[in-house]
């Protein structure tokens, strides 16, 4: 298996012949499916790909709470305030669960937060994106979301012991917010005439963005292939983007809105939809901090981390004084 992906991805993966004896019995147990544990030995590479990739999705949960949350007070009606209020619950606690995940690699969730607030760690660039109306949140659900299931439900397959069991959880609830999502957009494309405006134009803005949410295509990855050699990554980024859309368009027309796309065509030859690609000089624009939202993000972002410092230091003081009085009693 290895020595396929080698041939198939090129450069990028170390050839078998240039790793030590503890590499090429590591890769070993990946291939056979094994899973790693913390105190497994480990690469030190495979280490610092599993703290940016895990550190970014739980920075991704986390941040994603803000263009939600903004909508609590204003859904508009008390069932959709609870329904979005328990979403965007869920998300901290995905947060919760994938930074308690990179913890067991070293690193603790005070450093990671201080590389995300300094810009040294991302999160998905769609969170840079404003929630304007109402169908905004049906669209965050509904593709948001649904990207984010088709990158995660292979990521239970890792092979990284803790990230692939969080991934288990996360995945059963994000499953419950697509539904909320596409629900909204239901109602709102069988509504009124604004309404079903207001669901098309959530579409056109959020269509590209979503595509993004698959990283850069395969020829501009510089991640991908090491990583699917070491199974962190099952699929490549096409792959997931490609099923994406054909899983998609068809909801589409079921809600009988329109994708922005006029290339986009069923191909009866490969089997899937062609489409066209997002503009990837705006997907790293965003990412190099210069999206809409991308400011007022990370300004939230850094006012609840301080707001929250004197929460921080009481738990601190408490554990510490509960620590003191054990070793004074032994």
């Amino acid at each position: 298996m290895y020595a396929q992906m080698v041939k198939s991805t090129g450069e990028g993966v170390r050839a078998r012949e240039d790793m030590s004896p503890e590499e090429r019995h590591f890769q070993d147990r990946v291939d056979a499916g094994e899973k790693i544990e913390p105190k497994d030995w480990m690469p030190e590479g495979y280490r610092k790909t599993l703290i940016r990739q895990i550190g970014q999705h739980a920075h991704s949960e986390i941040v994603g709470q803000l263009p939600e949350g903004n909508w609590i007070t204003r859904a508009p009606t008390l069932e959709r305030k609870a329904i979005l209020l328990a979403k965007v619950q869920d998300e901290a606690g995905h947060g919760l669960y994938l930074y308690c995940a990179a913890e067991t690699l070293g690193i603790s969730r005070d450093e990671m937060i201080e590389a995300l607030h300094e810009g040294r760690m991302k999160y998905s660039s769609i969170f840079n994106y404003p929630t304007l109306t109402w169908a905004d949140i049906g669209a965050v659900g509904w593709l948001v979301d649904g990207a984010a299931i088709m990158n995660q439900v292979p990521l239970q397959r890792t092979s990284y012991g803790p990230y692939s069991r969080a991934m288990i959880r996360i995945c059963k609830e994000e499953s419950f917010h697509q539904r909320q999502g596409y629900d909204i957009m239901m109602k709102m494309a069988r509504g009124t005439p604004e309404q079903r405006r207001m669901a098309q134009d959530a579409l056109n803005r959020y269509w590209y963005p979503s595509l993004m949410m698959f990283g850069p295509s395969d020829a501009e990855s510089v991640h991908s292939a090491q990583s699917m050699a070491w199974k962190i990554k099952i699929n490549t980024n096409d792959e997931l983007r490609q099923k994406f859309v054909d899983q998609t368009v068809p909801q589409a027309e079921y809600l009988g809105l329109t994708v922005p796309d006029e290339h986009l065509k069923w191909n009866d030859e490969r089997g899937h939809y062609d489409f066209s690609e997002p503009d990837w000089d705006e997907f790293f624009q965003v990412l190099r901090g210069n999206g809409p939202c991308n400011r007022d993000r990370m300004e939230a972002r850094v006012k609840a981390w301080e707001d929250g410092a004197w929460v921080r230091d009481g738990l601190l003081a408490h554990a510490e004084k509960k620590r003191a009085r054990r070793v004074a009693a032994e």
